[in-house]
């Protein structure tokens, strides 16, 4: 089903991650709801996003009025006041919403949330937290954790595999990762195959665990 045929998406609180998502989420095609009770934001975002309202989404009265079921999921990126996010997630719950996603600030809290209806929970400063983390060691350039100790990421060639086909370098086998592919400085993305070769400059996207993309982006 194409972007324009979706239900429209409810983002409850403008602040920078419920920002970033409505924005996304609009320039990706979807039609945007987002709510706050800051008239400051509404008045920000009303230009960037389909539509915005001033409300306090921890009342189903107030859910009921902007259509909630007709939205495919809801976002609730409410993270400063913990009470406020919960109560939005119950009544959203409550009101049969079968998609809902919010942002935690803790582990205590995403435990709250998930009794409380959300279907998924997510951590964003964590998660850009360890990100910025990894980046810090310089071979690393890209990093996307999934949260389960796998992850994919982008990196410079380890010196120890340049200049052989990846068939004789048997990183799986030797270091844990598989390469998907290879960045080359003005050449389109190559999908990795067992006889592609690495040259010097290469980048290279690789999966695996966590530990071992590290210890492999040092060798």
């Amino acid at each position: 089903m194409s972007a324009d045929k979706r239900k429209p998406v409810l983002i409850i609180g403008l602040g920078r991650f419920g920002g970033a998502v409505a924005r996304t989420l609009e320039r990706m095609g979807h039609e945007v709801l987002g709510a706050d009770t800051d008239p400051r934001q509404v008045q920000a975002f009303a230009p960037e996003i389909t539509k915005v309202v001033e409300a306090d989404c921890t009342n189903s009265a107030t859910l009921q009025q902007l259509g909630v079921l007709d939205f495919e999921a809801a976002v609730v990126a409410i993270g400063s006041d913990i009470e406020a996010s919960v109560l939005t997630v119950l009544a959203l719950s409550d009101l049969g919403l079968t998609n809902i996603w919010a942002k935690a600030s803790n582990e205590k809290h995403a435990r709250i949330l998930e009794r409380t209806g959300a279907h998924h929970v997510v951590f964003p400063e964590q998660r850009m937290g360890e990100r910025v983390a990894h980046l810090l060691n310089e071979r690393l350039l890209d990093f996307i954790s999934f949260g389960d100790e796998f992850a994919i990421a982008k990196l410079a060639a380890p010196a120890a595999i340049v200049g052989l086909p990846l068939m004789m370098s048997e990183c799986r086998k030797k270091y844990n990762v598989t390469v998907v592919g290879v960045k080359r400085d003005g050449e389109d993305f190559i999908h990795a195959i067992p006889d592609t070769l690495i040259f010097p400059e290469d980048e290279l996207v690789v999966s695996g665990r966590i530990t071992d993309i590290e210890r492999f982006s040092n060798i």
